[in-house]
């Protein structure tokens, strides 16, 4: 059975269903795999987007309050910073140059304990080292000095979501701070495959090294219809990079020819690639910026608008919309869960030959213990009669995974394990 993005025709998945306690028979799946179907849609945001910079900044005060927290006290305290904004500015582009009248203002905004034991946590400066960090370290055409303006507006948490974190920890076993469900799938189907690396590729280091003008804020949406893919790509260009009309129309070619060339690497289907479809060269209306994204104009952005957990938008696939980005990693299952269905999906997958595909769903409840969500939902994508048969597997492979929920942590603030990438381990962990 193919699982492949040019697989039309495939046999009727089905789907088992391994509940926390006890089993129900499978039935046919109500997802196909993507790529049997006529069509397909795929979607990313990439690193300048302002949704995504919203998510990433969410994630990295998390990420940093977490080390700041173990590093002073010893474990992780509560907290929930997944509420950033970002209020686009003004700017005045051109060629060569340009200005940005009025700042990006970003407002970082959560609950997180502000004092412990008698000591104070500097929150202000805990976010804005960390933002100022992100900020330079990947959009490299815009200046946060300068730029940006930063709001910190993290509060203290409410006194019963406290008290529970608290509670949990004194006791060992970690609860949960929130009734919520995780969703996860694999493997990528080619399209899903295709548009991440495209996306991925030309938001890499190296490809901005030889075309600065080509901003971060990067938006490639992927159609697949039988064997053809469209990618419409979105990019926003740098105006101080380029010296006239000419040199901007030959920068979307360069980005295009990337694109497929990215592409070829990922499928054998034929793929067109358009940039910036709404220019208007002959009205000199382009999309042109000074920082590369444009939240310093054109947009604003917010947390959980943007991509999944697993880096893609995926609307012909099962999802949520938890948003993960800033959530706590000890107790908050909005992403924790999601974390998990997604390993245990790629488990299955890489682990089971038969499987060629694998949806997990997990549904926690709030006070009950992470590990022992009210359902634990596998789809199994195989050949009609070997459900049954994986099912001790699939079932041995989603309990390892649960078992570790209360130290995936430890793997968040290492970096061995991220949201917003697939696969999400590291290639080195």
């Amino acid at each position: 059975m193919s699982y492949g993005l040019c697989a039309i025709a495939e046999p009727v998945p089905h789907v088992l269903h391994i509940p926390a306690r006890h089993e129900r028979p499978f039935r046919p799946s109500a997802h196909p795999p993507p790529g049997a179907l006529a069509s397909e849609i795929v979607e990313r945001k990439g690193l300048g987007h302002p949704d995504s910079i919203c998510d990433s900044l969410a994630e990295e005060l998390s990420l940093r309050l977490s080390r700041h927290y173990v590093e002073r006290f010893g474990a992780v305290l509560h907290h929930n910073v997944d509420k950033t904004l970002l209020v686009g500015g003004a700017a005045a582009p051109k060629f060569g140059g340009g200005e940005v009248l009025k700042p990006i203002e970003i407002f970082l905004a959560g609950r997180a304990a502000l004092a412990y034991r008698g000591e104070t946590i500097a929150i202000e400066d805990v976010a804005g080292e960390g933002t100022i960090a992100w900020l330079r370290d990947n959009l490299h055409a815009l200046d946060p000095s300068r730029h940006v303006l930063l709001h910190c507006l993290v509060r203290p948490g409410s006194a019963d979501l406290v008290e529970l974190f608290e509670r949990a920890r004194k006791a060992g076993a970690v609860l949960a701070n929130d009734t919520s469900c995780g969703v996860g799938f694999a493997p990528l189907s080619g399209l899903e495959t295709v548009v991440y690396e495209v996306s991925r590729g030309l938001n890499a280091a190296e490809f901005r090294q030889q075309h600065p003008a080509a901003g971060e804020d990067t938006k490639v949406m992927g159609l697949r219809t039988d064997r053809n893919i469209r990618l419409t790509v979105a990019c926003a260009m740098i105006g101080r990079f380029l010296d006239s009309m000419d040199d901007y129309l030959d920068m979307k070619e360069k980005l295009a020819a990337a694109a497929r060339n990215i592409a070829a690497q990922h499928t054998s289907c034929d793929v067109a690639v358009a940039v910036n479809t709404a220019d208007a060269p002959d009205a000199s209306q382009i999309y042109l910026t000074v920082t590369g994204t444009s939240a310093e104009a054109g947009d604003d952005g917010e947390a959980g608008r943007g991509n999944r957990a697993n880096g893609l938008i995926t609307p012909f696939r099962p999802m949520t919309m938890e948003s993960v980005a800033g959530k706590n990693p000890v107790s908050h299952v909005g992403k924790l869960y999601n974390l998990a269905a997604g390993l245990i999906a790629a488990r299955i997958v890489a682990e089971i030959p038969e499987a060629a595909g694998a949806e997990c769903f997990l549904l926690s409840q709030i006070g009950r213990p992470i590990k022992e969500p009210q359902l634990v939902d596998v789809g199994l994508h195989a050949e009609e009669g070997r459900v049954a048969r994986l099912a001790p597997l699939a079932s041995e492979i989603a309990a390892q995974e649960l078992d570790r929920l209360d130290t995936m942590w430890r793997d968040l603030i290492e970096g061995k394990l991220a949201v917003g990438r697939w696969p999400f381990a590291s290639s080195a962990s």
